[in-house]
C-alpha cells in the first residue's frame, strides 16, 4: 500500500473505482484504427453523395435571343401579354439584323417564347423575354442558313471564387446553373457541360485548371470527350450581407490556363446574381466565339493522344538518351577494334542485321500512391529501353493504376528491362505488377 494510503479508510466501490483500466494497447490501436477508417470512408463519400448534379439543357440549331426587356400597356392582363410578346419578337428581329418585315411572316418564323422574368397587372405587362425562331425559316433572311461552324468538343470547367473558397462542381450554385442552362445550339463552341453529379465533383475541381500535366488533362478529356478546356470564372466580392455584389469574370483556355478576356459587372443585391450570370455567360461566350474566329481557340496537340503520346519535353530527354547511347556503343566498337588490330587479328566481318523484334502489347499495373508517382511512373516506363508507346487505360490515385505497353519483345525481356529502371516487378501470364 503507497505511503499516502496508509491509515484511510476505502470502501470496496471506492478501491474498485481507483483501479486504473488499462486495457491492451493492441486493442486501443485496433479501435484507433477503425475509427480512422471509418471516418475516411466517410469523408469520401460525403465527397460525392448528395444532389449537387444540373443537368444541362438539351441543345438545338435555332436562333437564340435573349435578354429582351418589354414594358407594354392593354385593354386586359392577355391583351398586354400578347402585345408584349409581339413587341419582344421585333426587338429579338432588329436585334439580329434581320430586314423590315410583316408581323404575320415574323410570327411564322418564330418557334418558341422564353419567359425570363415577368409582372402581369390588369392592364400592363412587363417582362424580359428571350426568341428562338427557327432557323430553317429565318436562315435564308438573315443570312445564315447553313451549318454553324463549330469549334472542336470543348470541356466547361465554370469556377465560382467567393469567401475565399473556389467552388466548380462540390455544391450546386448560380454560376452552374447559368452554364446548364444556356442554350448554346446556335454558339460557334461545341460546349461539353458535365452534369456535376457522382465523381464530376472529385474529377473536376479548381486545383485541377492549374495542373500542367499533360498526362493528367487527357485522361479527364478523354473521360469527357473534350479536346480541349475552357475555364470561366466568377470571382464575386460582396461589400456587405445584402448590399452590392462586384463580380469580375475572367475566360481562360487549355491546360496552361491561358488568359484571353475579362470583364466586371454589379449585381444590386445577392438576389439578382442570376441575371448577372445570365448576361455574363452570353459575353463569355462572345469571348470565345471571337477567340475561335482569331485562331486562338484551337485545341493543344499536346493534348492528343494520337498525335501526342510523349511529352515534348520528355521525348527531347529520351533523344538526347538515345544518342549518349549510340555514342557510347559507337566508342566501344572502336576501342574493341583498335585491340584486336594492335594484336595482330583482323577486324571481324559485320554481322548482318538482326530482325526487328515483335511488337507485343502487355499489361502493367502500378502503384500509384499520389498525382506524382503516377506521372514518375507513367513517365519512366515510356523511358525504359523498347518501349515503343504506353498508354494508362485505368488511372487509381491513392490505390492501383494500369497501364498498355507496347515493348519489341517478351514479357520477360520487359521485366528485365524494368528491373533495370529500378522496379520491383511481379510477373504474370502476360501482365506485369511493378512498384518502386
Amino acid at each position: 500500500m503507497p505511503d499516502w494510503a496508509k491509515g484511510r479508510r476505502f470502501s470496496p466501490m471506492a478501491q474498485s473505482l481507483s483501479l486504473p483500466l488499462r486495457p491492451p494497447a493492441r486493442a486501443i490501436a485496433a479501435l484507433l484504427a477503425g475509427a480512422l477508417l471509418l471516418a475516411g470512408a466517410l469523408a469520401l463519400w460525403a465527397q460525392v453523395e448528395g444532389e449537387r448534379g444540373i443537368a444541362p439543357v438539351a441543345n438545338s440549331t435555332d436562333i437564340d435571343v435573349g435578354g429582351i426587356k418589354v414594358d407594354v400597356r392593354g385593354d386586359n392582363a392577355d391583351d398586354a401579354r400578347a402585345k408584349g410578346w409581339a413587341e419582344a419578337q421585333r426587338k429579338a428581329w432588329a436585334k439580329l439584323g434581320g430586314p423590315t418585315i410583316s408581323d404575320g411572316q415574323l410570327q411564322s418564323m418564330v418557334s418558341a417564347i422564353v419567359i425570363e422574368r415577368e409582372q402581369i397587372g390588369p392592364r400592363r405587362y412587363i417582362a424580359t423575354l428571350g426568341v428562338i425562331f427557327d432557323r430553317a425559316r429565318a436562315g435564308g433572311l438573315l443570312g445564315s442558313g447553313g451549318p454553324v461552324r463549330r469549334s472542336a468538343p470543348m470541356l466547361l470547367v465554370p469556377v465560382t471564387i467567393a469567401g475565399g473558397s473556389a467552388l466548380v462542381y462540390e455544391t450546386r450554385n448560380p454560376w452552374q446553373r447559368a452554364w446548364a442552362e444556356y442554350q448554346s445550339g446556335a454558339s460557334p463552341i461545341d460546349y461539353v457541360r458535365p452534369s456535376g453529379a457522382g465523381a464530376d465533383s472529385l474529377l473536376l475541381t479548381y486545383g485541377q485548371t492549374g495542373r500542367r500535366s499533360r498526362t493528367w488533362w487527357r485522361n479527364i478529356l478523354d473521360q469527357f470527350g473534350a479536346a480541349d478546356v475552357l475555364v470561366p470564372i466568377a470571382h464575386l466580392r460582396y461589400q456587405y450581407p445584402g448590399g452590392p455584389v462586384t463580380a469580375t469574370f475572367t475566360a481562360r483556355y487549355g491546360p496552361d490556363n491561358v488568359y484571353l478576356d475579362g470583364f466586371q459587372l454589379t449585381a444590386k443585391s445577392p438576389d439578382e446574381l442570376p441575371q448577372v450570370f445570365e448576361q455574363a455567360v452570353r459575353r463569355f461566350d462572345t469571348i470565345f466565339g471571337q477567340a475561335l474566329a482569331d485562331g486562338k481557340l484551337r485545341p493543344d496537340p499536346t493534348l492528343s493522344i494520337a498525335g501526342a503520346e510523349i511529352d515534348p519535353a520528355l521525348q527531347r530527354l529520351l533523344e538526347i538518351g538515345r544518342q549518349i547511347e549510340a555514342q557510347e556503343r559507337a566508342a566501344a566498337a572502336a576501342a574493341a577494334a583498335g585491340t584486336e588490330t594492335a594484336t595482330g587479328t583482323e577486324a571481324p566481318v559485320a554481322a548482318p542485321t538482326e530482325a526487328p523484334a515483335v511488337v507485343s502489347a502487355f499489361v502493367v499495373q502500378f502503384a500509384t500512391p499520389d498525382a506524382g508517382a503516377f506521372d514518375a511512373t507513367l513517365a519512366a516506363v515510356r523511358a525504359t529501353p523498347g518501349v515503343r508507346a504506353a498508354a494508362t487505360t485505368s488511372v487509381g490515385i491513392g490505390g492501383t493504376s494500369v497501364m498498355s505497353v507496347s515493348f519489341g519483345g517478351s514479357i520477360d525481356q520487359l521485366a528485365a528491362a524494368l528491373r533495370g529502371r529500378g522496379f520491383t516487378v511481379t510477373q504474370g501470364s502476360n501482365a506485369l505488377a511493378i512498384r518502386r
